[in-house]
């Protein structure tokens, strides 16, 4: 199957800012998301205590920044997303919550110029699954590695495989019969067709693995839950 190309992620999610807005209903597909949002927040929090620049990829309505603030107030917050009515949305939801500076930039995290050693904080939600390749997941973690400042961190929630197929397969199920008690089978066909279509998610030891290799002090994981999970590195 051909994946969906950056064109067509960014138009669905520009038909889409209104439910992505609301954690309660837009993340049920998402299994744990209030705990992983709160994990990766928190552990930011820790981390980082006196952060002051926070950089949040593919930030969709802004729902991780605004967690962020609630943590650590008055950041200066860089969102970038593909899509533009969703980073109007974020722009005006989080410059509610922060006296600081909030930048906008629209486009793919992937080719987005951005300050290097900058960073205090980068939040990846629901977003490093949209890579591709191999050096597609190079690059990226090269580049957010680049743009932290040390002792910075990226804090990862995200949809995730196992490496095993056997285990795979077995979690994958699980997932689908999560949707299934969530909604019947249609909807478990049409968020699995749609994972297919769209995602390309990696393994958490492949990226805790690739976070080491770019240069990454610790790496540690917060939660995992079927396919699903929270983690994430110090600079």
């Amino acid at each position: 199957m051909n994946k969906s190309t950056t064109e067509e992620i960014r138009e669905r999610f520009d038909n889409d800012v209104e439910r992505f807005s609301n954690l309660d209903t837009g993340q049920l597909s998402t299994i744990d998301a209030k705990l992983s949002l709160e994990l990766i927040t928190e552990s930011a929090r820790r981390i980082v205590p006196n952060a002051e620049n926070l950089l949040d990829i593919g930030c969709g309505a802004g729902n991780y920044t605004l967690m962020m603030l609630t943590k650590i107030p008055n950041l200066i917050c860089t969102l970038v997303d593909l899509s533009l009515p969703m980073l109007h949305k974020a722009l005006a939801r989080v410059s509610k919550n922060t006296n600081k500076g909030v930048n906008i930039l629209q486009g793919d995290i992937r080719e987005v110029e951005l300050k290097e050693n900058f960073y205090d904080i980068i939040l990846a939600g629901a977003v490093l699954h949209h890579l591709r390749d191999d050096k597609d997941w190079e690059t990226m973690f090269e580049k957010l590695f680049k743009l932290l400042k040390p002792g910075g961190c990226l804090m990862i929630s995200d949809l995730i495989t196992q490496d095993t197929a056997l285990l795979n397969d077995y979690t994958w199920e699980m997932y689908g019969d999560y949707l299934e008690g969530l909604s019947g089978k249609e909807y478990r066909q049409k968020v699995l067709d749609y994972v297919a279509k769209e995602d390309s998610p990696r393994s958490m030891n492949y990226q805790l693995d690739l976070m080491k290799q770019v240069g990454f002090s610790k790496v540690e994981i917060l939660h995992k839950n079927m396919c699903f999970g929270a983690f994430g590195g110090i600079k």
